[in-house]
């Protein structure tokens, strides 16, 4: 009787011992499935800012436009509020400056104009649009033309048009 009492203890035991490895195991489950579903909803909603974002900079660049143009003092107040959404949002304009180095991580060169002067080369040289990050990421890279050092000019000898002038 001593025998099987002390028998049904260890049965006890290790059913317990089993019970608890698998509570162990099934709130790790949780919560990693719980850990990835937050993953997964984060990242749903930063895709969907930024679609939705992206729908809008147009419209943000024709209010801005249109400002510069008719210097209306309500579309200037309609243009900040945008900004202001924007930013809480995470968003971070990309600003570009004149005679600020390409960046072919920031900007996208639509056009490139000649220059003789070293020193310009890379340079931007005028800023179409500006761009956007999310975070770190961008997502509209600044639209910028850019200055090159002139090819043909070598030596202190230009060609123009075939011809070597010195």
């Amino acid at each position: 009787m001593k025998k099987q009492i002390k028998e049904n203890k260890n049965l006890n035991l290790k059913g317990n011992e089993e019970l608890k490895n698998q509570l162990a195991r099934a709130l790790a489950d949780y919560a990693n499935l719980k850990k990835r579903s937050d993953e997964e909803r984060n990242t749903m909603y930063k895709l969907a800012s930024i679609s939705f974002v992206l729908k809008l900079l147009p419209i943000l660049d024709s209010l801005r436009e249109a400002q510069k143009h008719l210097g209306d003092q309500g579309i200037a107040i309609i243009v900040g509020q945008l900004e202001i959404i924007f930013k809480e949002d995470g968003f971070i304009e990309v600003k570009p400056q004149i005679g600020e180095k390409f960046n072919e991580h920031l900007h996208e060169a639509i056009d490139t104009l000649e220059t003789d002067k070293e020193e310009d080369n890379n340079m931007i040289s005028e800023i179409v649009l500006s761009g956007w990050k999310f975070g770190e990421e961008v997502v509209r890279f600044a639209k910028v033309k850019v200055f090159k050092k002139n090819l043909d000019q070598k030596d202190g000898v230009n060609k123009i048009e075939g011809e070597e002038n010195k």
